[in-house]
């Protein structure tokens, strides 16, 4: 009997991926994408104008630097409160609440006049923005299967980090002929296009009867009338309980510390070295690790796509941690932290220069190849859970970021900039290893703490 079920149940699912024409999927890949970019752009545009923004608040660079880890924290704890609630309302309602809070963050942004306030609202603006990545994830594992699934992600995240690209450039070009402020108000702008398009093509995407109001109504229970359920948005840090999801939390935060350390100092490393104080100039030298990043992302989907085929045809099964072995074509990136370090210290010129726009691209193109065979395989093993579980990714790797990023300035001015690169250098060697850790021991590891992982019938 129950091998005549389980090829119908292998059909009924493998139909829920056929509800929307590929047109159709294109298109909301299109829109989430663009929910991505609010996310990027809100992120990236802040970095090259931090010197402005100091001197125009009265302040100095390290006190402005800490708005990008309260931003970071911010978006951490939006994403998980956006996601909890796509899972109970929908991906749709989670869009068309927080994109208005996030356009509202962004005027507060380009209206404040003193640092309190300036912190203020950069964390309403993280709050409102963040959401966007986390549902996009699950709006994407809710139409594409399995073996689709890694390259999808990958263009998602290639477009969204094409933000991460253009972001730098963007705000430092606004900031050198505009103002700061001109950029938020183009954010809100921003923001307000992307909620145009939800309102007019965005339907409902999550699989039918799985959202946690379909449950209300199946048991028969009230909904409040005048205020949404509550709900706990911390409930999914339950989630990094696995050994396996904790695991490739730790592998994508220490590929994007490298990314954050080659980055985020910028204007008093690889600026002041080589005399560049025009902020659109400053954007202008983190384009190609954004180029880098839109490159790898894509590319390692579709390589994580390629392997999982491989792998199953292979073994006659689905072993999850196969996507991860896309990432170990990272192995280079300890290499580009050391080089910039060495280039930045000792190669003066227009040469040294040239080197470190070369390894800033070569460590944005790694940095997600390691992250984007993440980000599909928590997807893969939570698919009922896909968005809280990148949420909650992404809150651990946020929160960690934010506190590494926020000693590298202090770091650097301490111990010299080689000494600071050469330990993120070991640290994403680490990474590696992890990596390999997780592969060869996966199936142990998932043994250890049953979440409710997906099957090859469930995902």
């Amino acid at each position: 009997m129950a091998s005549e079920e389980t090829p119908l149940l292998q059909d009924d699912h493998k139909h829920i991926y056929e509800r929307f024409s590929p047109r159709k999927k294109h298109l909301l890949v299109a829109i989430v994408s663009w929910g991505g970019l609010v996310a990027f752009f809100t992120s990236g545009t802040f970095l090259p104008s931090i010197p402005q923004i100091a001197k125009d608040l009265d302040s100095n660079g390290e006190v402005i630097s800490a708005a990008v880890s309260i931003y970071m924290l911010a978006a951490s704890f939006g994403g998980l409160v956006g996601s909890k609630y796509s899972k109970f309302y929908g991906r749709r309602p989670s869009y068309l609440w927080y994109f208005p809070i996030m356009i509202i963050g962004s005027l507060g942004v380009a209206r404040a006049q003193t640092v309190s306030q300036l912190m203020f609202w950069r964390v309403i603006q993280g709050m409102g923005a963040s959401p966007g990545l986390s549902v996009g994830a699950g709006v994407i594992g809710d139409i594409y299967k399995l073996e689709e699934r890694g390259a999808a992600l990958g263009s998602y995240f290639g477009t969204c980090l094409l933000g991460w690209a253009l972001a730098p450039t963007i705000g430092g070009l606004t900031a050198q002929y505009w103002s700061w402020r001109a950029i938020h108000y183009f954010l809100a702008a921003f923001a307000l296009g992307a909620l145009i398009c939800i309102l007019l093509f965005f339907p409902e995407t999550s699989h039918p009867g799985t959202m946690g109001i379909d449950e209300y109504k199946r048991s028969g229970r009230p909904l409040p009338k005048w205020r949404p359920v509550i709900l706990n948005p911390f409930s999914q840090l339950l989630l990094l309980r696995s050994p396996t999801v904790l695991a490739v939390s730790f592998i994508g935060f220490l590929a994007m510390l490298t990314d954050f350390t080659l980055m985020l100092p910028l204007p008093y490393t690889i600026g002041k070295k080589y005399g560049i104080e025009n902020e659109a100039l400053l954007g202008l030298c983190v384009l190609p690790l954004g180029i880098g990043n839109a490159i790898g992302s894509p590319l390692s989907g579709w390589i994580s796509d390629k392997i999982v085929i491989r792998y199953r045809e292979k073994r006659g099964y689905w072993y999850p941690e196969d996507r991860l072995r896309a990432s170990l074509y990272s192995f280079f990136l300890p290499a580009t932290v050391i080089a910039s370090g060495l280039i930045t210290t000792y190669i003066s010129g227009p040469l040294g220069l040239t080197l470190n726009l070369i390894i800033l691209f070569i460590n944005g193109v790694g940095c997600d190849i390691a992250l984007t065979p993440c980000g599909a395989y928590v997807v893969d093993v939570l698919h009922a859970n896909s968005a809280e579980v990148t949420a909650a990714v992404n809150a651990l790797r946020s929160v960690a970021l934010s506190s590494s990023t926020a000693l590298l300035l202090p770091s650097i001015d301490r111990f010299g900039l080689v000494f600071t690169n050469s330990i993120v250098a070991f640290l994403s060697a680490m990474g590696i290893g992890l990596t390999i850790l997780t592969i060869a021991h996966g199936e142990s590891m998932r043994a250890w703490v049953d979440i409710g992982y997906s099957t090859e019938d469930t995902t």
